[in-house]
């Protein structure tokens, strides 16, 4: 079943799909699905570090969470993949 979203706007409420991930953003969040605790790589495949709007963006909408801080690099975010997050993975 498809989620919606009602957003208020002059005259009534409009209806409004389910954000969708990017290409980028949908790559990240499958790479969590075979990890521990679902944790989400901080690089990618070419040792390139994930670019911070992606993470963030993907926390915004509920599909990840930060999990725990890093001391060593504390501008990192370490995240791990939420229910709502492989929820909208299954979906398609």
């Amino acid at each position: 079943m498809s989620q919606t979203r009602l957003r208020l706007v002059a005259g009534g409420a409009k209806r409004e799909a389910a954000p969708r991930p990017t290409a980028l953003q949908r790559f990240w969040l499958e790479r969590g699905r075979g990890q521990a605790g679902g944790k989400l790589a901080l690089f990618d495949d070419q040792g390139k570090r994930i670019d911070p709007r992606t993470i963030r963006r993907c926390i915004e909408e509920g599909w990840a969470e930060p999990w725990f801080a890093n001391p060593i690099k504390p501008d990192w975010l370490v995240c791990r993949l939420t229910d709502k997050g492989r929820a909208m993975l299954d979906r398609k």
